[in-house]
């Protein structure tokens, strides 16, 4: 069967809440994880918290825990919030900074619940913001004992952090715990695994099958050498007319390490990195194994991430989040991430 065939992509029917966004979101620098939000190294964690402050309990809790009692002593000096309010405090031995903001509790008959949800997001990162934080990580706020929809809640922390980032630098971390906040359709779950199931090939067939290459002297296969993957990486942006900035962005990749891909021709990018900017070039399955080339890699039939790669590529889908999306479903591990 040709690698650009396959099953045919549902995408009418893929119903997962990421795809409402994830075609803006895949232009940021956002990373959506699975993770103990405590354990992460960035600039402020967001601890979701009630109108006094108090750590009733949850996460709130568990934050006032690891970081001491000091912490408690500085929110009683604050006092008290308005729902969607945030204020920042040490985060003692915690962490550098905690971000507290009182989140609102799901009411179906509250025609503010996602404006109040939506202002616990942009309160948090205009904070972050005045004291020039670069990187941030939030839990999904009121998906937890504030009983929120999932759905709803990633909708609304997705629109909120992508509407600040339009116009702010600064990386931010969305923590979810469990997969029914992060997952796709039975359709296109099913869709993907039939076409693992066509491709996918064990090591030990590939190795029966694999052709001898030609014998040349290594004059000539030094003679033969191609441009790297910095100089491919930049020549596909000026002939996409994408600004660096737009291409990185896009990419989900961070400022300093584009700098550094700029700056060294002979730059050895990770095989992750490579397929990011395959993806915001949307490059075709052959542009991108090229580009996988230059750096030392290919697509391969025995790698379940490569394969649903492949999928959504040969279906001419670039979306980083919804790609994200189906290998975490699978099991392997997320682009950017």
């Amino acid at each position: 069967m040709s690698l650009r065939k396959g099953i045919g992509f549902c995408q009418q029917s893929a119903k997962s809440l990421i795809k409402l966004f994830c075609c803006i979101g895949g232009r940021m620098p956002i990373k959506i994880i699975r993770q103990d939000i405590t354990k992460l190294k960035v600039g402020a964690i967001v601890n979701t918290t009630n109108p006094s402050l108090d750590a009733t309990g949850g996460l709130d809790h568990y934050i006032h825990q690891l970081a001491g009692k000091e912490l408690d002593v500085e929110c009683r000096r604050i006092g008290k919030l308005k729902v969607g309010q945030a204020c920042l405090t040490s985060g003692y031995k915690l962490c550098k900074y905690i971000i507290h903001t009182a989140s609102p509790v799901w009411n179906i008959q509250n025609k503010n619940n996602e404006a109040l949800l939506k202002s616990c997001y942009l309160s948090s990162l205009m904070l972050a913001n005045e004291y020039k934080l670069k990187s941030i990580a939030f839990p999904l706020i009121s998906s937890g004992t504030n009983q929120f929809p999932k759905e709803l809640a990633l909708k609304v922390a997705m629109h909120s952090i992508v509407s600040f980032l339009t116009d702010h630098e600064m990386m931010v971390y969305l923590v979810v715990y469990d997969r029914n906040s992060y997952k796709i359709s039975s359709e296109l779950f099913d869709s993907i695994e039939a076409y693992i199931d066509d491709y996918y090939e064990d090591e030990h067939m590939l190795v029966c099958n694999s052709i001898i290459a030609p014998r040349f002297s290594l004059i000539d296969a030094l003679n033969q050498m191609d441009e790297s993957f910095s100089t491919m990486l930049l020549r596909k942006i000026d002939e996409s007319g994408m600004s660096d900035v737009e291409c990185y962005k896009k990419a989900n990749i961070d400022r300093k390490l584009f700098s550094k891909i700029r700056s060294n021709p002979n730059y050895k990018p990770s095989k992750q990195t490579v397929i990011a900017f395959a993806l915001a070039l949307e490059l075709s399955l052959d542009d991108m194994e090229d580009m996988l080339n230059k750096a030392g890699f290919s697509l391969s039939h025995s790698n379940k991430f490569d394969i649903i790669v492949e999928y959504f590529v040969s279906q001419g889908n670039y979306n980083v989040f919804e790609i994200n999306e189906a290998l975490f479903a699978f099991d392997q591990s997320l682009i950017g991430v």
